[in-house]
């Protein structure tokens, strides 16, 4: 099969990053027999440094004639960078809003996964680990608080602020059917999350996700409030699988989650539409600071590398291969500097995306 990916190096270490990642691709062309042509998107301060602004109606243009998109790092730093003297709506974060906008990707993935070889990094204690955890989280990317209509008036002399925080039955929907998809190629487990003893957006949310559930009778599906998941995600991470939940709670409980895990630089993402496209990216951003010095970590974007396989090609056992070969090199003891312990080897960016191209 020939697929077509759209490459957004951007800023920082992103060239580097991806570098490699598209080396572990074009591994898996090679042993599995498919091909990919790829074009590259300037996106961020690359793009701002070329055309003046952060995204193109061109780089709109290629994206969405793409199968899926891989993307680097966005950003650079803000307090010496000239790209932050420029109007907020032009700086390079405003680039990456405005593609996710474009291309309506409502719907953000975030793993959360806990490799035996990095416990050591992992702030909870042994008896809490246990048998390690393996969950993503599916958080609601385009509604509620951070899009509802917000004002601040003075009344009588008191200043007043208003976020209106709303979702309708379709939003709802559509996420909670991403969801469930995700939980059957993984355990089988929804736990939806909300805060419905108190809002009827999230009275809502439980009414509508319940309805979807009745169409995936092998997913188990649970309800947790949302300050009681806060509390099991430290308590007990194991029992989680698939987290589904709003915009606002999803963002904080997402960065829980990262903390968890020990290793922001080990966290892959995707951001999805209702089609099978996707945007795909590391969590972590753009590093200026270690920009150019080949020591940069790029397993974050090699496993989000691994998700695009996944969830917008359908090359499930591509996918496997890539995070098995991950495992294989941490398990041989090869790490970069940032997640460096004792006795492990120390190897740089582009010694890492070798020896995980070499065990495809």
């Amino acid at each position: 099969m020939n697929y077509k990916i759209a490459l957004i190096p951007g800023d920082g270490i992103g060239p580097e990053i991806v570098a490699e990642a598209k080396k572990v691709l074009d591994q898996v062309c090679r042993v599995y027999g498919h091909s990919f042509s790829y074009e590259e998107v300037l996106l961020g301060g690359a793009s701002i440094d070329v055309h003046g602004v952060p995204l193109t109606d061109e780089a709109v243009e290629t994206a969405k004639a793409s199968d899926a998109v891989l993307m680097g790092s966005i950003g650079g730093d803000a307090k010496t960078s000239p790209w932050y003297q420029l109007e907020p709506s032009k700086r390079p974060e405003a680039g990456l809003l405005a593609i996710r906008k474009a291309l309506n990707l409502f719907a953000n993935l975030r793993p959360a996964y806990l490799y035996d070889e990095l416990k050591g990094a992992c702030p909870l204690k042994e008896e809490v680990i246990g048998d390690g955890f393996d969950m993503i989280i599916v958080r609601e990317l385009t509604g509620g608080l951070y899009f509802g209509e917000r004002k601040t008036v003075v009344e009588n002399g008191v200043t007043t602020a208003v976020d209106t925080l709303t979702y309708n039955e379709n939003e709802i929907r559509r996420i909670a059917v991403k969801a469930f998809d995700i939980a059957m190629k993984r355990n089988k487990k929804v736990t939806s999350v909300d805060k419905a003893n108190v809002l009827d957006s999230s009275r809502l949310w439980r009414k509508v996700v319940e309805e979807v559930a009745k169409d995936y009778p092998e997913v188990a599906l649970e309800h947790m409030l949302v300050d009681n998941c806060a509390m099991q995600l430290v308590h007990d991470p194991g029992q989680f699988d698939v987290i589904l939940t709003e915009n606002m709670f999803g963002d904080i409980l997402s960065d829980e989650a990262s903390m968890v895990t020990g290793s922001i630089g080990m966290l892959s993402s995707a951001s999805l539409n209702e089609t099978k496209f996707g945007l795909y990216e590391p969590s972590h951003g753009s590093a200026p600071d270690i920009a150019g010095k080949g020591i940069a970590n790029p397993l974050a974007t090699i496993l989000s590398a691994a998700m695009m396989l996944r969830y917008s090609l359908d090359l499930d056992k591509e996918a496997d291969a890539v995070e098995a070969a991950v495992q294989k090199v941490l398990t041989e003891g090869y790490r970069t500097v940032d997640i460096m312990a004792d006795g492990m080897k120390q190897v740089g960016t582009k010694e890492m995306g070798d020896l995980i191209a070499e065990r495809i």
